[in-house]
């Protein structure tokens, strides 16, 4: 027999995928991941809809999954699961570095410098003042000067900040999916019943992400105008948290979950 909406075991249920939605868009994977995203703005609207499209690329994925798992009734393997997990993992640690890049590619005390003695041409990078910055900045980071620049160009909100929290979420959700749907299949007997916590959670955790990347991007926002060096330093820090949670995230289910015994 189907459940009614009308039930109270049914709202109760619907009324947890939604808390668990919002709780779920704290762990401590999603937060690092989205903060080093977000870093690479400065602006709270951009950081907000950063944390939304990582909602819709998490919810995307849990009901694609969802819809395979609830029809033919199956779980994830175990193995498989393993797997997204590291390849989230890597997925961090590619988020630091791209946002450590970002970094240096928009300090304007930061450039490659090409000099030449003893007969011999090299390149290294240079750190020096703002007052002492040679001419040839500009043609070497050409990114610099265009962000410093005093016309700046018209773009829309979700150009500007790009699918990647997109895909992110949607590795997330992948990653996830194993947990959430063998806890639905055992749980829950009804298809579109299923379907419709998966969905509420989905909608729980991209509200969930969107104020924690707003809130995220306040600090990035602020600094971005005037404290230029600040900023700078935040983002370096969260290029630097992103790499370092995802090696040791990465050394973790490897060793745990016993991958290291299928790669080596």
């Amino acid at each position: 027999m189907e459940p009614s909406l009308t039930s109270v075991g049914v709202f109760a249920l619907l009324g947890l995928g939604l808390v668990f939605g919002l709780k779920h868009a704290t762990e401590v994977d999603h937060v690092v991941a989205v903060s080093a995203i977000v870093s690479e703005h400065r602006s709270v609207l951009r950081s907000a809809l950063v944390g939304g499209l990582w909602g819709a690329g998490h919810t995307a994925s849990l009901v694609i999954v969802g819809v395979l798992v609830l029809v033919f009734r199956v779980a994830i393997p175990l193995p498989a699961a393993n797997w997204l997990e590291l390849a989230v993992a890597l997925m961090i640690i590619g988020l630091g570095v791209l946002a450590m890049a970002k970094v240096l590619r928009r300090r304007n005390d930061v450039h490659l410098h090409r000099h030449s003695h003893d007969g011999q041409s090299h390149v290294h990078v240079h750190f020096h003042e703002r007052s002492t910055q040679h001419e040839s900045d500009a043609s070497l980071f050409p990114q610099a000067s265009e962000s410093s620049s005093s016309h700046p160009s018209h773009s829309h909100a979700i150009s500007r900040v790009g699918f990647k929290p997109l895909f992110v979420g949607a590795m997330h959700g992948l990653a996830g999916s194993a947990a959430l749907t063998l806890l639905v299949l055992t749980q829950i007997q009804s298809a579109w019943l299923g379907l419709l916590y998966l969905a509420l959670f989905g909608i729980g955790s991209t509200f969930g992400m969107l104020l924690m990347s707003g809130l995220i991007g306040l600090p990035f926002a602020l600094s971005g105008r005037r404290l230029t060096s600040i900023n700078h330093g935040l983002q370096s820090a969260a290029g630097m948290l992103s790499i370092a949670f995802g090696l040791w995230y990465a050394y973790e289910t490897v060793m745990t979950n016993g991958l290291w015994r299928t790669i080596l």
